[in-house]
């Protein structure tokens, strides 16, 4: 048989390894004065980014980091994390970053499982590092991050600081000799924040990373109109940048050379300010912070309108989505996990489908389409393709050039997450005619009722559209007689009141249209004063359950499903 012949190469001819560090030529050359602002108290060029980015490497090499070790980050949002995600895996290095929302015993856990050599952490986190310090097993020596220059000996630090951010950046020359190495390389790896067992580490290389960077850039480029990225947008993640990256955007960002401004902290009067003096247009977020920043008393005077913003995490309520589009958002939703880079499907609307306010909201709250190179499918219990009519529902599978390639130093489940040679994402999923996805529910959280399926999603999303709901959350409890029951609850909007019977009937009304079975109405609804997330603002089911389970069970009913 005869083989595919791999093509000539000249000698002299350079391969180009696609490594993070040729994301940087096109900005430096198009657009090297454009800012990059922390907080509006930092301003850089690209210029400056640059030069900042050589000599933190050429400082971590001065501190005996090489390439292979693995640095890890605790900061906020800021121009420093940029220059960390380009700087440590441009010289070879791994980058960590450290979810600071976790508890101080798992923060601990995996920096010994990474392996991390040097910790960067901010002074804000100093009392964790304090609290772990004898716990860390092979971190050699620390470095202090401050919004201003800090003192090594003055500051009231943990044993082990070698250096301060900016005083080792100013000590070290910014001409570091960044080589070509495999484009296989591990750059980057964090820590999943499952709600169950230990956090699992997934990893990427500089392939998959700058592979990401050009299929999501790709995407969001071609959208004629709505979802529409571009050179001149002005970024600011609502996404930690411990998290998937911040979704990749900041690589994005960066490769487009858009003006970029980073937060620090996310408090949504800080967040509005800044999206007023700055004039921000694009960003993303999980729906809490979203909600968070619409319903803040300053919201009222800030223009957001012209603001495009991708919502992911979490399925995208209608209500939510109705209340940025009343404001002038472009909302839509992204979709994704830790194991996926994370970018999986964008919910852009198709020209043809634009000029109908209902089909245009239906279209923003489904999952999305794929972006380029994904290939996703919805399989049944045998990996069988399940049909595209927006009904059948199926387990969703995918491959693409960026998903990881399994979990860090655990075989067994990085086995169970290829299982047939497609990641699975333990999403329940549709797809309609037109080719967009819509997840359904979570595996480990549709709830099954009386032999009927119920998706909490889908009631979550309902629940929304009442005037008088902030947030919700739906999840399964359960019942004797049926196994189990849905159970929402319900955090009402400032001002608002609403009671069990008013949601109920809410909710018959979409019985009465056809929207869902008269199973899916629940028999209590529970008000709550917050729900609880997860450390990146997703809803904490897995903690929901625990807590409610033991709720007073509901009055006899007929003997008839509810």
């Amino acid at each position: 048989m005869t083989r595919p012949t791999p093509i000539h190469r000249t000698p002299s001819a350079y391969a180009y390894p696609l490594l993070i560090k040729q994301l940087l030529h096109a900005p430096l050359a198009v657009n090297p004065e454009q800012e990059i602002v922390y907080r509006g108290q930092v301003r850089h060029s690209y210029w400056t980014m640059r030069h900042r980015i050589g000599q933190l490497a050429s400082g971590l090499q001065s501190l005996g980091i090489a390439q292979g070790d693995t640095v890890a980050v605790m900061d906020w949002d800021s121009h420093r994390y940029l220059e960390s995600y380009f700087g440590i895996p441009m010289m070879g290095a791994v980058l960590m970053t450290v979810n600071v929302r976790l508890s101080p015993e798992q923060i601990a856990y995996t920096l010994n499982h990474a392996g991390v050599r040097l910790l960067m952490v901010h002074a804000d986190f100093l009392p964790v590092v304090a609290a772990i310090r004898d716990q860390l097993e092979s971190v050699e020596c620390l470095v202090l991050i401050g919004d201003d220059t800090l003192s090594l000996e003055s500051a009231p630090l943990a044993e082990g600081f070698v250096a301060e951010y900016e005083t080792l950046l100013a000590a070290s020359p910014p001409d570091y000799p960044f080589p070509d190495f495999d484009e296989n390389a591990r750059a980057t790896t964090f820590y999943t924040t499952g709600t169950t067992g230990l956090p699992k580490g997934v990893y990427f290389s500089h392939r998959q990373i700058v592979l990401h960077t050009l299929a999501t850039m790709a995407a969001l480029t071609s959208a004629p109109t709505q979802g529409r990225v571009h050179r001149d947008d002005v970024y600011m993640p609502l996404t930690p940048m411990f998290h998937v990256h911040a979704w990749g955007m900041p690589f994005v960002a960066t490769a487009l050379g858009m003006k970029q401004v980073y937060p620090g902290r996310y408090a949504a009067d800080q967040l509005l300010q800044l999206v007023q003096s700055e004039r921000i247009t694009f960003s993303h977020g999980v729906p809490t912070l979203l909600n968070m920043i619409l319903s803040h008393p300053d919201s009222a005077a800030v223009d957001l309108s012209g603001m495009k913003i991708i919502v992911g995490g979490s399925a995208l309520p209608r209500g939510l989505a109705q209340a940025a589009i009343d404001r002038g958002i472009d909302v839509f939703t992204g979709y994704g996990m830790s194991e996926t880079c994370p970018i999986l499907t964008l919910a852009q609307v198709k020209t043809s489908l634009l000029g109908n306010a209902t089909t245009e909201l239906d279209v923003r709250t489904k999952t999305g389409l794929p972006v380029p190179l994904v290939d996703l499918r919805i399989v049944d219990d045998e990996m069988r393709d399940i049909a595209h009519d927006g009904k059948a529902s199926g387990e969703i599978v995918v491959r693409a050039p960026w998903l990881t390639q399994g979990y860090f130093g655990n075989a067994a489940e990085s086995e169970h997450l290829w299982a047939g040679g497609y990641l699975h994402t333990n999403d329940i999923g549709s797809i309609d005619s037109d080719g967009y996805l819509q997840v359904t529910d979570r595996i480990k959280d549709v709830i099954k009722s009386g032999g009927e399926w119920v998706s909490s999603l889908e009631l979550e999303d309902l629940i929304s559209r009442h005037a008088a709901v902030s947030e919700v959350a739906v999840i399964g409890i359960k019942d004797a007689r049926w196994g189990e029951r849905p159970l929402p609850l319900i955090v009402l909007r400032p001002g608002q009141s609403a009671g069990a019977e008013e949601i109920q009937e809410h909710l018959r009304d979409f019985v009465r249209r056809g929207a869902i079975s008269k199973y899916a109405v629940p028999e209590r609804v529970l008000f709550v004063e917050a729900i609880e997330k997860t450390s990146v603002g997703k809803i904490n089911k897995r903690l929901l359950r625990d807590k409610y389970q033991a709720a007073p069970p509901p009055s006899p009913n007929s003997g008839t499903h509810p």
